[in-house]
């Protein structure tokens, strides 16, 4: 089994920045891309920040110049600074990783079960 917990949530003001982190352990061999999605109430579930082994990101352009992800290997970790933020952050946000275990073949897909950050005055 393979469990994803994310930490760093919280309330924070417009202009102001948070720094998630979300820490993988359980049977794990080795893990390909990690990414952050959000869910805002009525909205669907995104895609914020991805990056792979090697360090390639790709981001949503709604947080392009604001957000960085980054990932520590040896520690299965993986973060997203946040600066900027805007009420429209506003969101339960998801640690997301294709892992392969010891036990079978080809990846799996986990989730953390989400931080909420909220973004008011």
């Amino acid at each position: 089994q393979v469990f994803l917990v994310e930490s760093g949530g919280g309330l924070v003001q417009p202009g102001g920045s948070l720094r998630l982190s979300c820490a993988a352990s359980g049977s794990i061999f080795s893990i390909n891309d990690m990414g952050w999605y959000r869910q805002a109430p009525g909205k669907q579930r995104e895609l914020v920040a991805a990056i792979t082994r090697g360090g390639t990101t790709n981001y949503a352009e709604s947080v392009k110049g604001r957000f960085t992800i980054s990932r520590d290997n040896a520690k299965n970790t993986v973060y997203l600074q946040m600066n900027s933020l805007k009420p429209e952050d506003t969101a339960v946000y998801y640690c997301n990783a294709d892992v392969l275990t010891w036990a079978v073949p080809g990846n799996r897909n986990y989730w953390g079960q989400g931080t909420q950050v909220t973004v008011s005055s």
